[in-house]
C-alpha cells in the first residue's frame, strides 16, 4: 500500500491543471444626468449672444438664463426644450463693456455658468 501511495499521488497531481474560468460581470448600465455639452457666450455687436445645447435623459422643461454684469442682475430669459429641441439661443442688448456672467438653469437646477470678461478687473 505504501508503494502505491507515491504513484497515486503523482497521478492525482499530474492531472491538476488550471481550470479557473474568471467570472465576467454583467455590463454596467450608466445613466448620465442631463448636462450642457456645448455652450458659448460671446459679443455680437451691441449684444451678448449665448448658445447652449443639452444632452442626456430629459423631461420637457425650460432652460433659463440669468444675466449679470458684475454683481448686478441684468435680466432673465427662458426657452422651452424637449427631446426633439435640445438647443437654445439667447440674446441680451449690452452696449457697454463689462464683466458679464450668464447662469444656465434647467428646471430650476444650475447647470453651468459662463463668463465674458471684457474689462481687466482681475488685476
Amino acid at each position: 500500500m505504501l508503494r502505491l501511495a507515491p504513484i497515486l499521488l503523482c497521478a492525482l497531481l499530474c492531472g491538476c491543471r488550471y481550470n479557473f474560468i474568471p467570472v465576467i460581470p454583467a455590463p454596467v448600465q450608466v445613466a448620465l444626468p442631463l448636462r450642457i455639452t456645448q455652450a458659448t457666450l460671446q459679443r455680437r455687436g451691441d449684444a451678448l449672444a449665448l448658445s447652449a445645447q443639452v444632452d442626456g435623459p430629459m423631461q420637457a422643461d425650460y432652460l433659463s438664463v440669468v444675466w449679470f454684469a458684475g454683481d448686478r442682475e441684468l435680466g432673465r430669459d427662458s426657452r422651452y426644450l424637449d427631446a426633439q429641441h435640445r438647443s437654445a439661443e439667447f440674446e441680451l442688448p449690452a452696449a457697454a463693456k463689462a464683466d458679464y456672467r450668464a447662469m444656465l438653469l434647467y428646471g430650476g437646477a444650475l447647470l453651468r455658468q459662463l463668463d465674458l470678461r471684457e474689462l481687466n478687473s482681475l488685476k
